[in-house]
């Protein structure tokens, strides 16, 4: 592979991490983030990205965390279902973060970004989980992050997770959406797609200086 063909001079020293989470609520301060999955990206020879590895916890809700009925109904999670197999916060954070800081250094890439989908929503959880669990070394990028809803906005016209992997010709199950699992899966896809068909129409890949 060609020092060009690198995926740290793809997007300027970050390290693509696509990322979903599942939570009772919408407010990432107080409400209990329940799973969470992640996929990291890697680059070929020919410098075209795809999904790599994956990563899933289920999460223990935090001590004192708010649990919305309406958002445990929308996503059909048992909190204290024992056959989830949740593990706590803080350790299902602090392995997450330990695997994509080696991921990342393999990359030789400088910092990790969150790729998402309305990335606003799954970057704030990620903050504050990690903020509770006193991770002192985050991987990710505070507020930098690659919103897949404005990319297939861009790319293909949809917005909606769903619809946008049907135009690129992502199989997509409706019956399994709502996983942090199989919507990061879905969601890496779409990603490498988008950025995969820009280079196929003569997009380049910048060297970084």
């Amino acid at each position: 592979m060609t020092d060009s063909f690198k995926l740290k001079n793809r997007f300027r020293g970050y390290f693509p991490v696509v990322v979903d989470v599942e939570t009772a609520g919408f407010n990432a301060k107080t409400d209990a983030l329940l799973e969470i999955a992640a996929v990291t990206t890697k680059m070929d020879e020919n410098g075209f990205i795809y999904p790599d590895k994956t990563f899933h916890y289920h999460v223990n809700p935090f001590e004192g965390a708010n649990l919305e009925k309406a958002a445990l109904e929308f996503n059909g999670i048992d909190p204290y279902c024992a056959l989830r197999g949740a593990l706590d916060e803080t350790e299902a954070m602090k392995d997450l973060c330990k695997n994509i800081r080696k991921e990342q250094k393999a990359a030789d890439c400088q910092r990790s970004v969150i790729v998402a989908h309305n990335a606003a929503f799954d970057q704030g959880f990620v903050n504050a989980a990690i903020e509770r669990s006193h991770i002192k070394r985050s991987p990710f990028h505070p507020f930098v992050s690659f919103d897949t809803t404005s990319l297939a906005g861009l790319a293909l016209g949809q917005t909606v997770l769903v619809k946008a992997c049907m135009a690129a010709g992502i199989a997509f199950d409706q019956k399994e959406a709502h996983s942090a699992l199989y919507d990061t899966e879905r969601t890496a896809e779409l990603f490498c797609y988008i950025v995969n068909k820009w280079q196929s129409l003569g997009g380049t890949i910048p060297e970084i200086s």
